[in-house]
């Protein structure tokens, strides 16, 4: 008897759950709807700025790349030149690449 008595009180607590949901949700929405778009709103907000933050990482590591790849063509060019100036072959292009 006590497990009917169980079973009445747990459909009876989820009959009034799913009547109550909807009731509170819909009661709440004006207070709930500006609290989500502030939210979206702000979620966009960052995701924004950190795109912008990476964008200028990225520009940053190309600029640094090619200077790096500048130096060191340059470097490979001097190397080149020295080893013509003191009489040998100079292999600057297959160094180069």
């Amino acid at each position: 008897m006590a497990r009917r008595q169980d079973l009445l009180t747990g459909a009876a607590i989820g009959i009034g759950v799913a009547v109550l949901v909807p009731v509170v949700v819909a009661a709440a929405m004006p207070v709930l709807r500006p609290l989500a778009r502030s939210a979206v709103k702000a979620s966009l907000r960052a995701y924004e700025h950190g795109r912008e933050a990476l964008e200028e990482i990225h520009e940053a590591v190309d600029d640094i790349r090619a200077e790096v790849e500048q130096e060191l063509h340059d470097s490979m060019q001097r190397q080149a030149d020295a080893q013509v100036i003191d009489g040998e072959p100079a292999h600057a292009e297959s160094e180069l690449g």
